[in-house]
């Protein structure tokens, strides 16, 4: 009989460790007033024991998260300059060995037991949580839907041209972002071009969920990726399916200032039925001679009768671009994209401090 209750006494000792293993978790820090010192300025009492991505949202502090906080995306990195622990294996594949050595972590893996002081972008401090209704909802392609949100509280977001924000999917612990694709002045609306992904969660919830009407929530805005306003330089953009959504709310920022750089938009899809948008765009190119677009199709169909560029867009900006070394490049796409049209940029001398881009992955 004793085979019976080796089961037993093991399941009875690993409780006990478990326990104990809460317990002295607790003593060594956890629950409690702490303060976070934010950038050497800013000090804030939070209660203990939560994640420090959770813990600054609770004090409306955003830091861009797009899992949720399960550690499976990587966006929602800060610099650790004191407190918070040793970095934890679920974080090891996210970070360099450069940035362990900055201090880097990620919010949603560290706890904060202890007082902490930390170091995150200016830009983080200025976004919000937006309470929206949807205002319509647009089939652009087969797969690809228009989103306009009315903004409730607050009533207006100020955004660069080119910026994104963070969606929540309501019910389920799910964040995803979306760059924001309206124009900057509109700033009691926001609109996104969401592109339906394969058993996607948030896109998923778009597509088949989501409808005019309905309440949604958002935060932002945020990234590093927005229109050089203090350039003059001819501009070279490029994207590929929802990748349109940044540039086109960069152009009409341009055109209420009258397009006065040039530039040079090319947008890759597969066949016909993948384009949108397209005569949006012919329209401001007869308005405005510095603006040229150029919708290239990798596989047309037959009766697309296509009669514009075809190849891959790589192929084709290769074909419209010459000395790039005075040029800037805004790019728009899959990572693997955008990594192909950097390299027939550097073919064209551009500068790599001129490269600016938004992968989407």
């Amino acid at each position: 009989m004793f085979y019976i209750y080796v089961p037993v006494i093991l399941i009875g000792v690993l409780l006990v460790i478990t326990i104990l293993l809460i317990l002295a978790e607790k003593a060594l820090g956890g629950g409690g007033e702490k303060v976070i010192t934010i950038n050497e300025e800013t000090e804030i009492p939070v209660k203990g024991d939560d994640t420090l991505l959770n813990t600054l949202a609770q004090h409306k502090i955003f830091i861009p998260s797009a899992c949720g906080g399960k550690a499976t995306c990587g966006f929602c990195k800060f610099k650790l300059v004191e407190g918070g622990g040793e970095i934890k294996p679920t974080e090891e594949p996210f970070l360099s060995d450069e940035e362990k050595s900055n201090g880097i972590r990620l919010s949603c893996q560290v706890k904060v037991r202890d007082n902490m002081k930390i170091e995150i972008p200016n830009e983080l401090l200025n976004a919000q949580e937006f309470k929206t209704i949807v205002e319509e909802m647009k089939d652009l392609t087969y797969d690809t839907k228009l989103v306009r949100l009315k903004l409730i509280d607050p009533e207006t977001m100020h955004f660069k041209p080119g910026q994104y924000a963070q969606l929540k999917v309501p019910g389920i612990e799910v964040i995803r972002a979306y760059s924001i694709a309206s124009n900057p002045k509109e700033a009691d609306h926001i609109e996104f071009i969401i592109r339906m992904v394969p058993k996607g969660q948030a896109t998923g919830f778009v597509h088949k969920a989501l409808e005019v009407g309905d309440k949604i929530t958002v935060t932002g805005p945020f990234g590093h990726f927005y229109l050089q306003e203090d350039s003059n330089r001819e501009m070279i953009c490029i994207a590929g399916g929802s990748g349109k959504a940044p540039i086109r709310s960069i152009l009409y920022y341009l055109k209420d200032r009258g397009m006065q750089r040039k530039v040079k938009y090319f947008f890759g899809a597969k066949s016909k039925a993948d384009l949108y948008y397209t005569e949006e765009f012919m329209e401001l190119a007869k308005e405005f001679p510095n603006f040229q677009y150029i919708p290239a199709l990798s596989s047309p169909l037959p009766e697309d009768d296509w009669k514009g560029e075809i190849g891959l867009i790589t192929d084709v900006v290769d074909r419209f671009t010459q000395d790039l070394s005075d040029a800037e490049a805004y790019l728009c796409g899959s990572p693997g994209m955008i990594n192909a049209c950097v390299n027939v940029l550097n073919k064209h001398d551009i500068k790599p401090d001129n490269v600016f881009y938004d992968k989407f992955s």
